[in-house]
């Protein structure tokens, strides 16, 4: 029986060899935004994983948009230049198409790195002003952000549209706008973090308008065959937030807008939010986007073993499946997944005889 982790997808223009997506994980290894040895060395090992798709870090729109001083970004010329150094490496040696996610902290910027204890930064210790819809602080002992004006937005709606060509650029073959885990535009969607009264707080529809006018703007800016998608929110986890049903109207409006896929995750929104653990968490909340959206869909967390990994595609949970920590602890995870699956994953040929045709120690590491 044909795998179907191991059946191409087709997102817009681009045609992925499988459904197999490495998510995007921060580095915390960039120098003012500039990509560095590390993601030369780190993005050029997942690119003969075997994996259909490896969405590039959480790259920010504008400096003050970082989490943290050491974040990837992609606002100025060096910050392209450094992405399309990688990017081309990348493609020259592997088989993985590159895919790239815009974002801005807002309220969670300004921090150490988490093996740093993820600290506040101070002005005086390098830090900078942090902004977002609401002054509502993230959690006990954070700043509470600046609430964001027109202009805060028409700026940063700016800076996403011109991340986004710079990523056309560099020769990146998607994009994903990062609408999750507590980061500006997720807030904006959140009645948890947003509590403006104007045209962009109050029902969902208003408290929609800002990422979709990212989302709009994107759109227009890069060519029509690019495949643009979203990570977003499938529930906040908390009373009051957002909700299942509320990322399906979400994802519609995505929809709508031109974007060609969503990715579900959940929680993030505040800094004492419990988010589930146990395998596949977010399944059904991606199962929920996938019915009542219409859209390709992708799910995220907790995602450790290929049969898991089939059992939710084959179950229309989902599209895709995303791979995080999983992926950071075995690298050719796809590799040791199409055996399992009776299926076949790209080697570089330079590796085909670990393989299990040419291999026996194959079937000795798969028993």
């Amino acid at each position: 029986m044909t795998s179907k982790l191991f059946t191409p997808i087709r997102l817009g223009g681009l045609e992925l060899d499988n459904r197999i997506v490495v998510a995007p994980m921060c580095q915390y290894s960039a120098a003012d935004g500039v990509a560095s040895d590390w993601h030369m060395t780190h993005l050029g090992m997942l690119a003969n994983s075997g994996v259909g798709l490896v969405v590039i870090e959480m790259t920010d729109v504008e400096p003050q948009g970082r989490i943290t001083p050491f974040c990837l970004g992609l606002y100025s010329d060096a910050c392209e230049a450094g992405l399309q150094r990688v990017v081309a490496h990348c493609h020259r040696i592997g088989s993985a198409k590159f895919g790239i996610q815009l974002a801005h902290a807002g309220r969670k910027g300004s921090t150490l790195p988490p093996w740093e204890g993820s600290k506040r930064l101070s002005p005086a210790e390098g830090g900078w002003e942090v902004i977002g819809p609401s002054p509502i602080a993230y959690g006990e002992g954070w700043p509470a952000p600046r609430e964001m004006t027109e202009t805060d937005m028409m700026r940063v709606r700016e800076a996403f549209v011109q991340a986004a060509k710079r990523a056309v650029c560099a020769g990146i073959d998607a994009i994903e706008l990062h609408v999750a885990h507590g980061y500006l535009l997720h807030a904006f969607l959140s009645p948890i973090a947003n509590r403006r009264e104007d045209a962009y707080g109050g029902s969902i529809e208003a408290r929609m308008r800002f990422p979709m006018e990212v989302a709009r703007a994107v759109r227009a800016a890069i060519p029509k065959e690019m495949p643009l998608g979203a990570r977003i929110t499938g529930s906040d986890w908390m009373e009051g937030g957002i909700t299942a049903d509320d990322a399906v109207v979400h994802a519609r409006a995505f929809k709508e807008a031109g974007l060609d896929y969503v990715d579900v995750s959940s929680g993030g929104i505040t800094a004492d939010t419990r988010t589930p653990s146990d395998p596949g968490y977010n399944a059904p909340l991606a199962e929920r986007v996938r019915h009542g959206a219409g859209l390709p869909t992708r799910t995220v967390g907790m995602i450790v073993t290929p049969k898991q990994a089939e059992a939710i595609l084959a179950a229309g949970q989902a599209d895709m499946i995303a791979l995080g920590r999983t992926i950071l602890d075995d690298p050719h995870w796809p590799w040791h997944a199409a055996q399992v699956l009776g299926a076949e994953a790209r080697r570089p040929p330079q590796y085909l005889r670990a393989g299990p045709k040419l291999w026996p120690g194959a079937a000795l590491r798969a028993g």
